[in-house]
């Protein structure tokens, strides 16, 4: 149903997921990433608020991320039915694969990364995510798409993938990257691959024009000039 790794990028502490899933746009429901404080992954039979509750206490209490997530997952009456995982601004990993996980499921730590997922193909779907991530070089987008490359090439899931989402944060307060797609009938991954490739050259002058719109470059279209 889901496979997903969540990682950070050591030379700029940037923190993201990539995500796919067998049901529609899974985007709007699994990725969570918060600057400075952690990403988290909520997956199987997705509750979309573990991801923010996680998220609130690694910023408020500053606990690290095992400790978050039992917090979280011990105030939730189904917990055995999610899939959990997380990353904080220091690398830290917890992950966390309930009884009642869908399917074949499989959870693999790595150097500052995570990968899980339910309804695989088999269990070394997971296991080729890490090293993808951990080998590939290049921005922390890329090192996250290659990992979801290498889940597809391992078997990906027991049955056809139709959304996937990739969600970035970096030193702002919004993601940074923020890329869906929320239906595809083939290869979502690479459609996702192929967004990012066209966001890729003007991620900074979004921030730019964010951040100071007298900077801001133009691109040619009506009313931007």
């Amino acid at each position: 149903m889901t496979f997903s790794v969540i990682g950070r990028c050591h030379k700029t502490g940037q923190l993201g997921i990539a995500i796919s899933s067998s049901s529609i746009a899974v985007g709007a429901r699994c990725p969570w990433v918060r600057a400075g404080v952690g990403a988290v992954a909520t997956q199987n039979v997705t509750l979309p608020a573990l991801g923010p509750q996680v998220l609130d206490l690694l910023e408020s209490l500053r606990v690290d991320p095992q400790a978050a997530l039992d917090r979280v997952l011990g105030a939730n009456d189904w917990s055995e039915y999610r899939q959990v995982t997380v990353i904080d601004a220091q690398g830290r990993t917890a992950f966390f694969s309930g009884k009642e996980a869908l399917g074949l499921y499989n959870a693999v730590p790595g150097e500052q990364c995570v990968a899980a997922g339910n309804m695989l193909a088999g269990v070394e779907v997971i296991e080729a995510m890490v090293p993808a991530f951990e080998n590939t070089r290049g921005m922390l987008a890329d090192r996250l798409l290659a990992a979801m490359h290498a889940a597809m090439a391992a078997g990906g899931e027991a049955g056809p993938v139709h959304s996937a989402a990739l969600k970035i944060a970096g030193d702002l307060s919004w993601p940074i990257v923020d890329l869906r797609v929320d239906w595809a009938d083939e290869d979502p991954i690479g459609k996702l691959d192929s967004l990012w490739q066209a966001y890729r050259p003007q991620m900074q002058d979004y921030m730019t024009r964010a951040l100071n719109p007298t900077a801001a470059p133009s691109y040619g279209v009506p009313g931007n000039e």
